[in-house]
């Protein structure tokens, strides 16, 4: 199998690659600036949806960026082996369809016409094809959610605690890429769109809780009430979406990941490891 990867260059990238290269087979991995190979992966470059250098005999497209893109090149592409697609999305797609900020409303309808658009290409290609989608990702130090708090907080020495009782589901990063694996072997798998969440449903104020416990340096707790962050709402717009999601469960039911991919992700435990960034 020679597997052509985009998107290979971000946080679920940093343990697929590796993953990949350990098969033993064939890895093209694409990225808009020259990189020497490594583990196994030969890096070209290039960008989407019109700037992809050709790759003779690749048998599986890995997407783990933009969706519209890939499924903008998966739509001209001349791949006459038909190959195993593929790609991450995000349950984003779902948690944002309602939400009072315009831009999240129109960010959860691009995820669901990118996914629409994946398997159109796919179909005319005659390639099989799975879509996973992601709760809140974390572990690599480059997600833009909790690490950023994470590493706020390191240098001021605070942290905020905002009441919430919406639940989460967070899921580590290498999760992903073993669930990206796995659906590369799993013929059943194929023309599903499967959640993927964390292995733990935890409230959202006990999330902020173990982010602030995992950190390497004491910080100050500051709790921030529910009344607070009404009153937030209202008077700023720009957080009204965020805020209002603080109190709805964003999470994901991984029985189907579980039964057709056998993958069980990893409960929340994280350590000071998951908020540092790559060298």
């Amino acid at each position: 199998m020679t597997v052509l990867v985009f998107g290979g260059s971000g946080q679920i990238g940093r343990y697929l690659l590796p993953a990949l290269g350990e098969r033993g087979e064939p890895v093209w991995a694409l990225s808009r600036h020259p990189r020497p190979a490594c583990d196994g992966v030969r890096w070209i470059e290039g960008a989407l949806p019109g700037g992809v250098p050709g790759v003779a005999g690749v048998s599986a497209v890995i997407s783990l960026g933009p969706l519209d893109a890939f499924a903008a090149w998966l739509a001209q592409a001349d791949l006459p082996l038909a190959p195993r697609v593929v790609a991450t999305s995000s349950m984003s797609a779902e948690s944002k369809r309602e939400s009072l900020v315009p831009a999240e409303r129109a960010l959860a309808q691009r995820l669901r016409d990118g996914e629409a658009a994946l398997a159109a290409a796919c179909d005319r290609l005659g390639c099989a094809w799975t879509v996973l989608r992601p709760t809140l990702i974390y572990g690599a130090g480059m997600d833009r959610s909790l690490t950023p708090l994470a590493q706020r907080a390191l240098r001021t020495r605070v942290f905020p605690l905002p009441a919430g009782r919406g639940l989460r589901q967070p899921v580590h990063a290498e999760d992903i890429a073993r669930a990206v694996l796995a659906a590369l072997d799993t013929p059943a798998a194929a023309g599903r769109v499967l959640p993927l969440g964390g292995g733990e449903r935890l409230p959202a104020r006990e999330m902020f809780a173990r982010v602030r416990r995992s950190l390497p340096a004491a910080t100050l707790p500051l709790p921030l009430p529910a009344w607070l962050l009404r009153g937030a709402r209202r008077s700023l717009p720009r957080l009204a979406g965020p805020l209002q999601r603080l109190e709805a469960d964003l999470v994901a039911d991984n029985d189907e990941l579980v039964r057709l991919l056998r993958v069980t992700p990893r409960p929340f435990r994280p350590d000071a490891a998951c908020w540092r960034p790559p060298a």
